[in-house]
């Protein structure tokens, strides 16, 4: 079997690479977040996605890991401090420096690309339009001069039935502006099944959100009239129709007009129930089969949400890797093609691949930070996963 993944196309100059990704096949993609935004930085909107009940300041925080900030060309003071006495700084996503920084630890460590989230409840309104249209803007750049794959993700939390025609209009200006249609134009742009791919996040969940099932078939629908191939976000439970997921049947209708089906595990197991899922994994990959469908297994480092919830006991620990290990080895073991990995900035549940701090602020209030493991480096698991890029890639070549 012929990898259907990255071709290298080589180098328009010192410090450019280009690249063209014709499938997801062969690939291993992460979930890129791009949400948050510092004090001080260009769009005056704080410390968002930092910020707890009270700010973000020692007592209030909805972030649980620390980013690793030695590499970036922009950081920020915040009001936590390290042990040392020094403040303890953090990152904005709005600056080009810092997503150029992200794309460059996705070369040099393998991971083949990310999709970038597009929020519907976010880009309808115009400080948050602003801030995804400049991430993605500094992402475009950055896929092209690292040769990674990129695909816009829209996430339909927080939307509303109307707010699908914001969607649609809004891939149509995406890809008049980056040249999505045009390889030449944007030879990073993913493209799976001759097409290329969006990806359509939270259809089907069972709980209580304002659009329905109608609304994500107007979606997908309005996509493939406008010529992509859809990769579609569902519950755990999508194939069987029970637990998280509608007991509506008209959501098979839905999957089976997209070309590749994406399950959200995260948080749904830990290292000691994992077996349990394993079985489901392998039925879901059969159905998609059967429908001719591409099938995405999901794997994620850990969870953690004590600082936004104060929910300890929902904490899954990473386990030095191995419980992200032993999913990327099943997952490859039952035969999968593709692997998404959630997250790779997302600090705020604790499911981060990039780097984050091996030592974390000090706080006397309440708010506690996870760190990576002793002894490990900040890189553990963008190696991790660099190396599932490469035995992917391997399987895939000796088949």
């Amino acid at each position: 079997m012929l990898m259907c993944g990255l071709l290298l196309a080589g180098c328009t100059s010192k410090r450019m690479a280009v690249s063209t990704f014709d499938s997801y096949r062969g690939l291993v993609m992460a979930g890129y977040q791009g949400w948050f935004n510092a004090e001080g930085d260009s769009e005056n909107r704080g410390f968002y996605h930092y910020t707890g009940r009270n700010g973000f300041r020692p007592g209030s925080a909805t972030v649980d890991m620390w980013p690793d900030v030695s590499e970036y060309e922009k950081s920020y003071p915040t009001e936590f401090r390290m042990a040392d006495g020094s403040a303890a700084r953090v990152f904005s996503s709005s600056d080009a420096s810092t997503v150029d920084t992200h794309f460059r630890w996705m070369k040099e460590y393998g991971l083949d690309g990310v999709f970038m989230q597009r929020f519907v409840g976010e880009i309808k309104g115009q400080s948050g339009r602003s801030h995804f249209n400049k991430v993605l803007s500094s992402a475009m750049d950055a896929a092209k001069k690292y040769g990674r794959a990129i695909c816009v993700m829209y996430d339909l939390s927080g939307m509303h039935p109307e707010d699908s025609e914001i969607l649609l209009a809004d891939i149509k200006e995406v890809a008049d502006g980056y040249g999505l249609f045009d390889r030449k134009t944007n030879p990073s742009y993913l493209y799976h099944n001759g097409k290329p791919l969006v990806a359509v996040w939270g259809v089907g969940f069972d709980d209580g959100r304002a659009y329905g099932l109608d609304d994500c078939a107007a979606i997908i629908s309005g996509l493939k009239d406008q010529g992509y191939s859809v990769m579609i976000g569902v519950p755990t439970h999508w194939r069987e129709l029970n637990g998280d997921t509608t007991s509506d049947p008209a959501l098979h209708d839905i999957i089976r007009q997209c070309d590749i089906v994406m399950p959200w595990f995260v948080a749904r197991y830990t290292p000691d129930t994992f077996g349990n899922f394993k079985g489901l994994i392998v039925d879901d990959a059969k159905w998609c089969a059967d429908e001719g469908l591409d099938y995405a297994p999901l794997v994620f480092p850990g969870f953690s949400w004590k600082n936004m919830y104060g929910k300890e006991t929902h904490a899954i620990p990473r386990n030095r890797g191995g419980f992200l290990q032993s999913q990327i080895d099943y997952s490859l073991d039952a035969g999968a093609k593709m692997l998404y990995v959630a997250m790779f900035d997302e600090i705020d549940e604790g499911t981060a691949i990039f780097k984050c701090a091996t030592e974390v602020p000090v706080d006397s209030l309440g708010t506690s930070f996870v760190p990576i493991e002793d002894g490990l480096g900040s890189d553990h698991y963008l190696k991790i996963v660099g190396n599932a890029a490469k035995t992917l890639k391997k399987r895939i070549r000796s088949n």
